[in-house]
Order: structure tokens, then C-alpha cells, then sequence
């Protein structure tokens, strides 16, 4: 490491020189997908494989109208393509926008560079909230360092000149000059996780359904198209033409490929949605638990609360205004974090003139005061006054004339002492000498973001480091369901208390980090889905572990990379809006998504079934394609697109594939009688085909009707465009589709078909709405 030198840094010569060397924090983690990644991942599927190798084999028979289905998964590889770009530049640019700088001294001067820009021994400064950026040595100053996001210890670790600062950890309090001796991939975050980011385990219910079902077609797909391509071909003396259309027919039944193309979409849908209204979405698969949220807990500032405050009024004890103004100057001049209540002071004591410290201890969320010794022999401290004055019996006067003001305001102790701050440690001797009473300014619309909530069911609890008094009227003025049952949580002293209260009450003031934390897991272990909001270094415990984490873009940098979520334009009145984009995407795309297990489930009950019939399989690729794009394909887009703002609840298989059962069944069983009845009748097999065609359409139809209720312009047109395309290609294209006119026989078995149909799906889909319905309310 080269001689430090706090003033000047590196020159211009010698950083050129390191970034030609190689010796720049750039790490190999990108925020989003490469292009190549995106294209890679969408054409190099499992599914389109299998699709290729159906279509070669269906060349090779020369079957070319059949190949028609490989212009489907053409298409939907590239509409997965397209919205995975559009997600990415939207998510990019964002990024972008909120990516937070880093203060170095270059060539004497201090200049803002983004982390990827920092070379190996530059001289970095750091300040409460900063979030370290590379392995360094502290120089100068000294602060306080909380290493939770590499250790999970929330213990506040305190640095020196010469202690090692590692990347990942954040400021805590305090500033320092740092010198970087480590940048890059020899990072020691980046050794742990590849970034200094914490990482939140996926629980995707959606991503779990899938790969359940993917890996379950995976299993089934092989053997079963093998021994149906063996029992046509070698045991019942089919063509090779004929039992490889029968195979390949099967096969494309089974691969529910339009639903992963499905999620993918309506997923990137929402980021760029979202996007445009000043979210950031760090994880697309948020969404989905954002929509299953049921409780959203509030950090009180920067989210109920606008950033700017201003001092209302000082009640002064035994000191003159004078002497008050000078001791809240100097604790000004001396705080190196201008945070707004220190800026809101600041604003007061303007025109008079400080004295200089000697020693000053930086505000903290743990400690929750500041101040330190100064030139006129004077400590001064200022902080929340039960930190401060721990002994309310000895400082009655103090809480007294606290329990007497009434008006909505923050409340800050300032005491003087002739002894010093020992080890973190107040002197014993403190006195008072004012109350100095902050204002803060409620955010515009915070009551109808609290009253939108209030209608969808969300449960808002306000968690704030504040005094119980301030948090409480607050809440109040924001119209907070139970602010007059708020909890000190300085008095909770057990967990159990704490769970106790968690459950009962929805406003919390004197709230630590740890206590946050405490808050967010006892309402997740009592079943709630839970969103935590916040904004400062004293929010991140809480926020690594709620269901869905949410950072204000002007916040801590330590906040916004825990979370997923980042609000850009640090407005919480668009929550709303998020929540009722997760729960439209959500909600319609369990919908959609059972649209595509009907094609799946009666395939391969159908495949089984005809491994041991004599008949060849009913349907030819064309024609499942006709199918699936008129009543899957279209619908199934159309559908996952409208408005729901309804609470996502229970789990998402069980109710896919609830909802699939009763259309898929209804196929299955029409088809198995028709081969029956067709081969006892002497029905040959293009009526019997025709006819299996007729009844699947029907059956998909009236899935497709059912999930559009209630109708609007939109679904009632997909409905039109459904019903009209196939009745017109079953009309006027029959020998495109290998349909054939049907005799009397056959035709009296399709009304009865049809007619049986319209009685037992109808019959099986309310049995099946009434068990999603009481799977829905049991979780």
C-alpha cells in the first residue's frame, strides 16, 4: 500500500495506471441478464429440443402440414425473447438511476465515481449508511461498522485508524478516509457471494409449480412416446406415417411450453409496468410474493413521513436560548451525517457560530443520541430522551413536561455535562438543558395509500425508532387502524411479549434494529405474508427478512441492496400501485396457467390409454394446434392481462391444477367412449378423429368461458375471436385439419358426447371452485 495521503489521493497518472493494469472493483455479476444469457436461456429449452426433434421426424415421414405446431414455439421463444429485452432495458436504465456513488480524493480533490470505477489504493470516503465498496484500511476518523450482511451478527463493530473495513459491511455512524486494498473479484464479499449483496432465498410458489411440472413431463414424456410408437408401429401394424403422427400428437399434448412463455411474459409485463411507475424490481419473482402480502410494515420515516422537517419550538430548563442555540450549533457543525433531523437543526441555529470539537460520537440507530466533548469544556448530547435520561425517576421534570406536549412533533433531549463520554458511555452527572421539538411533514396522499389498504384487506403496522408519542400521533394524523393501542417497545423485554404484541398492536415507537427484525419474524412464523418498507441502515435487519423487502431510492445504499423492490422516486403512495400489479399478475396467471395442464393432463391419461388400444391416437399436431392457440393460446394471454386486485391466496398447483382437472377429465372420458362406441358401431377412424376433435374444442371452450366470468368488452371479444375461429376452420378448412364428414351414427354419439360434456364439466368445475375455495380460506 502506497503512503496515504488524505488531501491529495491518488493522481490521474497513477489511477490510469492501475485501470491498465487490472486493478479496478469491477465484478463479473451483472444486475440483469446478458443479451446472450436471454437469448440462450429462451432457445436452449428442454421443450424446444423435443419440439425440433418431433418436427425432424415429422419431415422426415413427410407430413408437412403437421409441422405447422414448430411455428408456435418459433413465435414463442421469440415473444419470451422480446419481453425478456424489454424487461432488461427497463431494469437497466433504472439501475442506472439509482446506482449509489462513492466519494474519493483524486488529485487533491473529492469527486463522486461509480463502485465499478474504483481502483486498487484509492482513498475513499465513508459516512453513515454508506455500504463499503471494496476491502480498505481506515486512515483517518473512525466509525462504527455493522457486518450483518456477512456475519448475520447485527453487533456494532467499532473501526480505527488501521482497522480493516471489509466489503459488504455498512457504516453504521461515524465518517473515515479509507484506503482500498482489495478491489474486484479479491474482494472478500466477493469471495463469500460473488457481490457485496445479500441475497434472499427464492419462495416462488410459481417457480416451484413449474419446475415440479417440467420435471414430471420430463420423466413421463420419453417412455410414454416410445411405447405408443411401439404398440401403433409393431403390435397393432400401423404405418410409420400414421404411428409417428400418433406419437408425435401425443408428445406435443404433453409439453406445456406456452406456460412457462406464459409467466415469463407476464412477469416482464409487470417489471416494465412497474418501471415506468418509478419501481425498480431487483427480483422479478417478488411480485408473485408481493401479491400474497397481508401485512406491510412501515419505517415512520421517509415513508409515512416526507424527508424535510423543521424545529418547531424549544422548551427550554435552566438555560438561556443562547446558551441552547450554541450547544445545538456545535453538534451540528460536528455531525459529519447531515440526516434531515440533523439538517432540520441546522435550519434552526443558522447565524451562530459554533465551537469546535474535540471528540464527538456519530448518531447511531442502536444508540440513538450523538455529541461528544468540546473546546469550552462543555459535553454535549442530544438524542431520544429515554436514551439519554434512562433514570426517569431522577429526570421527572424531563418526562413530565414530554407527557404534556400533545402536538405531532419528534422530541429531542439536549444535555450538557462537565465530564466526558467513556467507551460509549454517557456521563452519570448529564443535565438537561431543552426539548427540542421537530416537526415532520407527512407525505402527500399517505391517507388514501393507508385507506387503499385499509380496502384490500393489508394489515399496516407503523415500526419506528421514534418516541412512542411522535409515532403514535403520526399514525393517527395517517388514519393507522389501532395508533391508540401503540407500544414502547422499550418496555417489551421477552420474546414472548414481543410475539404477543407483534399479533395485537400496529404501532410500535422506540423500536431497535434487532427488535425490528424480531417484529417481522413473529408475524411470519404466525402465517402473514410480510412487506417491510424502509429507508435507513436501521431498517436492513428487518428488511432481509420479510417475505418482500422494499427501499426508498434515497435511503441508505446498506437498505437498498437487501431489498427487492427500490421506490425511485421515494414515494410510498405507489405501494398501490405495486400491490395490485403483483396481485393482477399473480392472480391471472394461476388462471391462465390451467389452460395449458388440460392439453397436458388428458394427453398423457390419453397416450396411456391408447398404448393399449387398438385404434391409432385421435389427433394429428395440426390439429392440437388449432386447438391450443384458439382456446389456450389466446385466451390464455387475454386472461393473464385484465385487471384483479383480489389477495393471491392458497397454494398455486394445487389450484391449477384444480381448475385443469374438470376439462381435462371431460376429454379424456369423451374420448375413451367414442373409441368404444366407434369401434362396436364399425365408426371408421377419421369420424372417430373428427369427433374427438369436436368435443375437445367444446370441452376447452367452456374452460375457457368459465374463467372469463364475469365477462367484459375484452373477454367477451376473445370469447367472439375463440368460438368464430374455430367454427370457421371446422367450416371451411376441414381438409386442412383432416376433419370428415360424419354418418348418423357418428353424429348421434357427438350430441351425446356433447351434450354429457356441458352437464359433467359444469358439475366437476363447482366442485372444484368450492375445493380451491376452502383450500384458499384454510391457508
Amino acid at each position: 500500500m502506497e503512503e496515504f495521503s488524505k488531501t491529495n489521493g491518488l493522481t490521474s497518472a497513477q489511477v490510469s495506471e492501475r485501470i491498465a493494469q487490472g486493478k479496478v472493483n469491477q465484478t463479473s455479476t451483472l444486475k440483469t441478464k446478458s443479451y446472450k444469457r436471454i437469448f440462450y436461456d429462451n432457445i436452449c429449452t428442454l421443450f424446444n429440443l423435443i419440439n425440433v426433434i418431433l418436427f425432424v421426424l415429422l419431415l422426415l415421414v413427410g407430413s408437412y402440414k403437421n409441422l405447422l405446431f414448430i411455428g408456435v414455439v418459433f413465435f414463442n421463444t421469440i415473444i419470451g425473447i422480446i419481453q425478456e429485452i424489454r424487461s432488461k432495458i427497463s431494469v437497466d436504465k433504472l439501475t442506472i438511476l439509482t446506482e449509489s456513488k462513492v466519494t474519493v480524493v483524486r488529485d487533491g480533490k473529492e469527486i463522486e465515481i461509480s463502485k465499478d470505477e474504483i481502483v486498487l489504493d484509492d482513498i475513499i470516503i465513508l459516512s453513515r449508511g454508506c455500504q463499503i465498496p471494496a476491502d480498505c484500511v481506515v486512515v483517518d476518523g473512525d466509525c462504527k461498522v455493522n457486518e450483518s450482511l456477512l456475519t448475520g451478527e447485527s453487533d456494532l463493530i467499532p473501526k480505527n485508524t488501521g482497522d480493516e473495513l471489509l466489503s459488504g459491511s455498512f457504516i453504521s455512524a461515524g465518517k473515515c478516509y479509507a484506503q482500498v486494498t482489495h478491489v474486484g473479484a479479491d474482494c472478500y464479499a466477493a469471495k463469500i457471494n460473488n457481490e457485496a449483496k445479500y441475497v434472499k432465498k427464492n419462495e416462488s410458489q410459481i417457480l416451484s409449480s413449474f419446475k415440479f411440472i417440467i420435471k414430471l413431463c420430463t420423466i413421463i414424456i420419453v417412455p410414454l412416446g416410445i411405447l405408443l410408437f411401439v404398440s401403433k408401429f409393431f403390435i397393432h401394424g400401423g404405418t410409420i406415417q400414421s404411428s409417428v403422427l400418433s406419437t408425435v400428437a401425443a408428445l406435443v399434448g404433453m409439453i406445456p411450453s406456452g406456460m412457462i412463455l406464459l409467466t415469463s411474459t407476464v412477469l416482464a409485463v409487470s417489471v416494465v409496468k412497474l418501471s415506468r411507475q418509478k419501481v425498480l424490481v431487483n427480483e422479478m419473482y417478488c411480485i408473485e410474493t408481493l401479491a400474497r402480502v397481508d401485512v406491510i410494515c412501515l419505517d415512520k420515516t421517509g415513508t409515512l413521513t416526507a424527508e424535510s422537517m423543521n424545529v418547531t419550538d424549544v422548551l427550554t430548563f435552566d438555560n438561556s436560548l443562547e446558551e441552547i442555540k450554541l450547544a445545538l450549533s456545535s453538534i451540528y457543525s460536528a455531525s459529519e451525517d447531515k440526516n434531515a433531523t440533523i439538517q432540520a437543526i441546522g435550519d434552526y441555529i443558522e447565524g451562530t457560530k459554533p465551537v469546535s470539537s474535540e471528540f464527538f460520537h456519530g448518531f447511531s440507530s442502536e444508540t440513538k443520541w450523538s455529541g461528544g466533548k468540546f473546546s469550552n469544556g462543555k459535553t454535549y448530547v442530544i438524542g431520544a430522551s429515554e436514551f439519554v435520561f434512562k433514570d426517569k425517576e431522577k429526570y421527572k421534570e424531563v418526562f413530565d413536561k414530554i407527557n404534556e406536549i400533545n402536538d405531532t412533533v419528534r422530541i429531542l433531549a439536549l444535555a450538557v455535562s462537565n465530564n466526558e463520554i467513556q467507551n460509549g458511555k454517557l456521563p452519570d452527572d448529564l443535565k438537561p438543558m431543552a426539548l427540542v421539538l421537530i416537526k415532520d411533514k407527512l407525505r402527500d396522499n399517505v391517507q388514501d395509500t393507508v385507506n387503499y389498504f385499509k380496502e384490500q384487506g393489508v394489515t399496516l403496522k407503523v415500526i419506528s425508532g421514534d418516541s412512542i408519542k411522535t409515532v403514535k400521533n403520526i399514525a393517527k394524523d395517517c388514519g393507522i387502524e389501532g395508533a391508540e393501542r401503540a407500544v414502547n417497545m422499550t418496555e417489551v423485554k421477552t420474546n414472548e411479549e414481543l410475539e404477543k404484541v407483534a399479533k395485537t398492536c400496529n404501532v410500535f415507537g422506540r423500536v431497535t434494529p434487532v427488535q425490528k427484525k424480531k417484529l417481522v419474524l413473529a408475524l411470519k412464523a404466525k402465517g402473514h405474508k410480510v412487506a417491510m418498507t424502509g429507508d435507513g441502515v436501521n431498517d436492513v435487519l428487518a428488511l432481509k427478512e420479510a417475505d418482500c423487502s422494499v427501499a426508498m431510492a434515497s435511503g441508505s445504499e446498506a437498505a437498498r441492496n437487501v431489498s427487492q423492490l427500490v421506490l425511485t422516486d421515494n414515494d410510498f403512495a405507489a405501494m398501490p400501485r405495486v400491490v395490485a400489479e403483483g396481485r393482477r399478475s399473480i392472480n391471472n396467471l394461476e388462471r391462465s396457467s390451467s389452460l395449458y395442464l388440460v392439453k397436458t393432463v388428458y394427453s398423457i391419461l390419453l397416450s396411456i390409454f391408447f398404448i393399449f388400444a387398438t385404434m391409432q391416437y385421435p389427433f394429428e399436431p395440426i390439429q392440437l394446434t388449432l386447438i391450443g392457440g384458439l382456446t389456450i393460446g389466446l385466451p390464455s394471454f387475454v386472461l393473464a392481462l385484465q385487471p384483479n386486485k383480489n389477495i393471491v391466496k392458497g397454494n398455486f398447483t394445487f389450484n391449477i391444477i384444480a381448475r385443469a382437472l374438470p376439462a381435462a377429465l371431460c376429454v379424456a372420458l369423451n374420448i375413451i367412449i367414442a373409441e368404444i362406441f366407434c369401434k362396436n358401431l364399425g365408426i371408421e377412424f377419421a369420424q372417430f378423429s373428427t369427433i374427438s376433435v369436436y368435443v375437445t374444442a367444446l370441452t376447452c371452450l367452456l374452460l375457457v368461458i368459465r374463467l372469463s366470468l364475469p365477462l367484459n368488452a375484452l373477454r367477451g371479444a376473445m370469447l367472439f375471436v375463440s368460438i368464430a375461429g374455430i367454427t370457421i376452420a371446422f367450416t371451411f378448412f376441414g381438409w386442412l385439419f383432416s376433419l370428415t364428414m360424419l354418418s348418423t351414427n357418428a353424429i348421434i354419439l357427438l350430441a351425446v358426447l356433447a351434450a354429457g360434456t356441458i352437464i359433467v364439466f359444469n358439475i366437476l368445475y363447482n366442485i372444484a371452485s368450492k375445493l380451491i375455495e376452502e383450500n384458499k380460506n384454510k391457508s
